[in-house]
């Protein structure tokens, strides 16, 4: 006897077979990630840096087709910069931005870019970084066995000096200057070569010596005098650019080497691209708030760097660092930044 079905049945068992389908289309789509990794910074969650990296955390998301999910944590969320850097190496943590500055305490030779007067543009700074010295600079960041840094290295912005009693002209006008500096060799060495008065002070208490005149002066990039609000409590800004700083995006290796090499390409052109787009953003920044400090009462100055590279010749500051930081490195950065010796 020939079976024979009817249209109401067919129609039911096609309506079936399509619900199934969406249903594991569904699932698919709504997985659970593959892969759950934490990206840690030190910055507000304002900052161009953590605007850029929550949408390169998104591109990745949808470009991995879900498989991948990067969760940003600003603003010391996850620990001080030295908590973060314990983590990320022991992969509690899988990506962490952190300065050359803070990173030379594990990797001395990170901090050859914090060189006094070495850079005189941007210009310099990307050729030098995106170039054969932030290759090397990688290279020996490699050499810690677990940690690495991505090509491209963030931006954190020139530095100038800020002053309640005078501005900074020439190099003489830092003679006897009480001027906050952060906790490095680098940096007190460079100030007491100009025979000023650096005082090695945590960021966190840097409004409350400035406002009770235990400095007179503090060095940052400029963004930071309206964040913290230093336009209160000093009158000058002296654009000195006396050294760069910038932030490597550190991955733990072990991590890592977890990845399929898909994903790795994929986070990598996008962490990569994020930096190019952060480095604008920071540099518009600093120059519509040198405007915004105006507005605030903050007097502005240039000045020629060439008279304080001078100095600090004179004085030792380059033999003594290119002693430090070994031939190779030296060599590297005089590639980009000129005789300095």
């Amino acid at each position: 006897m020939k079976k024979t079905f009817s249209s109401k049945i067919i129609a039911l068992a096609l309506l079936a077979a399509v619900t199934a389908l969406s249903v594991v289309w569904t699932t698919n789509a709504d997985a659970a990630p593959q892969f759950v990794y934490k990206y840690a910074n030190n910055l507000p969650a304002t900052h161009p840096m953590n605007i850029r990296a929550n949408e390169m955390a998104e591109n990745i998301k949808k470009e991995s087709g879900g498989r991948i999910e990067i969760q940003v944590f600003p603003n010391n969320q996850l620990g001080s910069d030295t908590d973060m850097l314990s983590q990320i190496r022991s992969g509690a943590i899988q990506f962490f931005t952190l300065s050359p500055g803070i990173l030379s305490t594990f990797v001395p030779q990170a901090f050859i870019n914090g060189v006094g007067f070495a850079f005189k543009d941007y210009d310099t700074v990307w050729a030098a970084m995106d170039g054969d010295l932030g290759k090397y600079v990688r290279g020996e960041i490699a050499k810690t066995g677990n940690l690495f840094a991505f090509d491209k290295i963030w931006d954190n912005g020139f530095r100038q000096i800020t002053c309640s009693t005078r501005p900074i002209k020439t190099p003489e006008d830092l003679k006897g200057l009480k001027i906050r500096v952060p906790v490095s060799p680098l940096w007190t060495s460079m100030f007491k070569a100009f025979n000023a008065a650096p005082a090695s002070i945590n960021f966190s208490e840097t409004y409350s010596a400035l406002q009770t005149k235990t400095v007179e002066a503090q060095e940052n990039p400029i963004v930071l005098a309206s964040t913290n609000r230093f336009y209160e409590v000093q009158k000058y800004v002296s654009m000195t650019n006396h050294m760069w700083d910038g932030f490597w995006f550190l991955g733990n290796k072990k991590a890592w080497d977890k990845l399929p090499k898909d994903l790795q390409d994929i986070v990598t052109k996008n962490i990569n691209a994020a930096a190019v787009k952060q480095r604008a953003d920071v540099r518009q920044l600093n120059e519509n708030m040198r405007k915004e400090l105006i507005a605030k009462g903050m007097v502005f100055n240039d000045v020629d760097t060439a008279k304080f590279q001078d100095t600090l010749r004179k004085a030792g500051f380059y033999a003594e660092w290119h002693k430090k930081f070994g031939d190779d490195a030296w060599n590297l950065l005089e590639k980009y930044s000129g005789r300095l010796k």
